[in-house]
């Protein structure tokens, strides 16, 4: 896949730290709820924290009790990519990427019983996202 934003492993490792680019580059996951932002009520933007592009909105941001930060949908339809992720022998996952550069967000789950408007979990990786406040 090509994506808008292309750099070296080495320019990756260079602008990330090693935590970031594990979860970012390696498709790692951070230990729940240790994240930034899993009880995080501030009002803004959640943007790609390798890129800056724009992912997730604080209003479809939920309290899903499984100590990552979970929302219902993403800013924009095209704003991430979802992958097949065979990862977990017996468990398929999709996997949710940064459509801008290909960072590893986290993964999507569905029919789980939340009552949001999409009956969707992106459940998302702290250390991936940065949290833009609205001013």
């Amino acid at each position: 896949m090509a994506y808008q934003v292309q750099k070296s492993e080495e320019q990756w490792r260079a602008e990330l730290t090693p935590e970031e680019y594990r979860v970012l580059r390696q498709a790692g996951t951070e230990a729940p709820f240790t994240g930034e932002y899993t009880d995080t009520k501030t009002v803004g933007v959640y943007t790609c924290r390798a890129c800056g592009a724009e992912l997730f909105r604080s209003d479809t941001k939920f309290e899903s009790h499984c100590g990552w930060p979970s929302f219902y949908d993403p800013a924009d339809s095209d704003a991430v990519e979802l992958l097949p992720d065979h990862s977990l022998p017996g468990r398929p996952r999709t996997e949710v990427r940064c459509a801008r550069c290909g960072s590893h967000l986290g993964h999507v789950f569905e029919g789980e019983g939340y009552p949001t408007p999409t009956d969707q979990r992106y459940c998302i990786n702290s250390i991936s996202v940065k949290l833009v406040p609205e001013k």
